[in-house]
């Protein structure tokens, strides 16, 4: 038995098993955790070369039943483990306790909804390891000056360190999707807190890359911006210039604080 990929699930399996082993060695153990979660596990290509690390005790979250049937058949060792149901719709801090380290293969249609929920739980994801669409994952690593630097970017890299690790042909899946996916590993800083309100500091980022070829003078205007910050120097560049430092330094400008 196999399970059939289901596209309106975004399901593209990985048949490289040399790929599978790679992607499940770049796990460091950053932080220190008891538990990791595979999104999206399929047929259990990456989850054989997670159980039998010791680090760390396996779970996997998976919305599709078939899935869900053909890992309980094949692999005895996570019963008790598999979690049916949409990542997006639970609440890591109800599942676990303490720090849990996400991994997966994630479906391209959903990989930047995965990552806000991951920002919203980042006390409690300490690493987090996964392919995705090659563009996505260039654009998360980017770094300021860049043209796939965005919003993204800014979010996530104001508390993860994060590398690109390596690019996966379109042919090593099944089905084969119609781009490349690139794998990326994200491991948390020290950063526990912004030096602002961190609500605000969302909206001058977006706000800033929703007109990304406008000079942030222009492009936060409908913010309000104060009259004596109107000569700031950070106003005089784009939004893709900027690191999170001066994104910071923006939003406390901007709000007073």
């Amino acid at each position: 038995m196999s399970v059939r990929p289901k596209k309106h699930l975004g399901q593209h399996f990985l048949k490289d098993l040399s790929i599978a082993q790679r992607i499940a060695g770049l796990l460091s153990g950053h932080g220190g955790y008891p538990n990791v979660l595979e999104i999206g596990p399929g047929m259990g290509v990456l989850t054989q070369y997670l159980l039998p690390d010791g680090r760390f005790t396996t779970h996997v979250i998976e919305i599709d039943a078939e899935s869900v049937v053909y890992l309980n058949d094949h692999f005895p060792m996570l019963r008790g483990r598999i979690i049916e149901g949409d990542f997006l719709r639970k609440n890591l801090a109800t599942l676990f306790e303490g720090p849990v380290a996400v991994i997966g293969n994630f479906p391209y249609n959903i990989s930047s909804q995965i990552f806000f929920k991951v920002l919203e739980h980042r006390q409690q994801v300490p690493e987090v390891v996964c392919m995705l669409q090659k563009e996505v994952a260039q654009r998360i690593a980017s770094p300021p000056g860049n043209k796939d630097y965005g919003i993204l970017s800014v979010l996530l890299q104001a508390f993860y360190d994060i590398k690109y690790e390596f690019t996966v042909d379109a042919g090593v899946f099944q089905p084969p999707p119609k781009v490349q996916s690139g794998v990326i590993s994200l491991r948390r800083n020290g950063v526990e807190k912004l030096d602002c309100d961190e609500k605000k500091f969302f909206q001058v980022v977006k706000q800033g890359f929703n007109n990304r070829r406008k000079t942030l003078r222009n492009a936060l205007k409908p913010l309000g911006l104060p009259e004596a910050m109107q000569t700031h120097p950070l106003l005089d560049k784009r939004a893709e210039q900027l690191g999170v430092k001066e994104f910071v330094e923006l939003t406390q400008c901007i709000h007073g604080l």
